[in-house]
This record gives C-alpha cells, sequence and structure tokens, in this order.
C-alpha cells in the first residue's frame, strides 16, 4: 500500500489527486472512473483539511491500493483531527425544497452514491474512512 502524508490543507489538493492519479494510471484505470474518484477524493480531503483539526494544524494521510481480483482502488483518509464518522448521519435530503436549504451532507451522499464501498472506524486515535471503487467499467 503506498502512502502520502500533507498538511491537512486544501492547497494540497492536487498533490493528492497527483498521488492518487499515479497509481491508477498504472492500471489504466478508464477516465469515468477516475473522474468519480477525483470527486469523492476531493469532497473527502476538502472536509478533513476544513474540519478536522480547527482551528489547530495537522496533517492527513492518504493510503491506495490496487487489488487484482477483482480490479478495484482502495483508498484510505487518516487524521488525528476530532472524532467524526461522516457515515453516522442521515443521507442529506435531496428533495428540490431542502437542497434550498443548503444544510450539508450532500458531499458525503456523492462519495456514497459514486464510490462502491465506504467505510469509517476510529483507531488508534485516528479517523480512518475508506473508499472502495470498481475499476472495471461495467458494460451498458
Amino acid at each position: 500500500m503506498k502512502e502520502l502524508i500533507v498538511p491537512a490543507d486544501t492547497d494540497e489538493l492536487d498533490r493528492v489527486q497527483d498521488f492518487l492519479h499515479e497509481e491508477l494510471e498504472k492500471v489504466d484505470c478508464p477516465m469515468k472512473i477516475m473522474f468519480q474518484i477525483d470527486l469523492a477524493v476531493k469532497e473527502i480531503f476538502v472536509n478533513i483539511a476544513s474540519y478536522a483539526y480547527h482551528p489547530e494544524d495537522g496533517d492527513a494521510e492518504v493510503r491506495c491500493e490496487v487489488e487484482e481480483n477483482p480490479l478495484r482502488v482502495v483508498i484510505q483518509f487518516l487524521d488525528g483531527g476530532k472524532p467524526f464518522d461522516p457515515l453516522a448521519k442521515e443521507d442529506a435530503d435531496t428533495s428540490e425544497e431542502a437542497t434550498m436549504r443548503r444544510e450539508g451532507g450532500l458531499g458525503i451522499l456523492l462519495v456514497k452514491k459514486t464510490m462502491d464501498d465506504v467505510s469509517y472506524t476510529y483507531e488508534g486515535g485516528k479517523n480512518i474512512l475508506t473508499i472502495k471503487k470498481n475499476l472495471e467499467e461495467k458494460d451498458a
């Protein structure tokens, strides 16, 4: 499993995505899937950068592993910030009336809808959010 440790700062998002692209390009990840992963990674990393340590500073660790059977990527986000399980809240209401109120939670809903598996645990003083995405496109 490859890993990258960066300051939990939105300025580091490009570095995180470049790190993941390098691994995904090795297995010819389809562009559509790469785009879905990029959206999920952006949502998760920006949330860590914005809320995990606020107002202090800290690091975020991103781990990436490509599994072969089935071909899929497993990406973990670790931070030592405040314990927070983004999966514990009920899914955001996406009805038109509710979206006008902008209560939040739409980002994690996007992650759950685009990834094949999303899980959270708190171990050793760290939040660990894991996303998994199959890398083979299904035939239409």
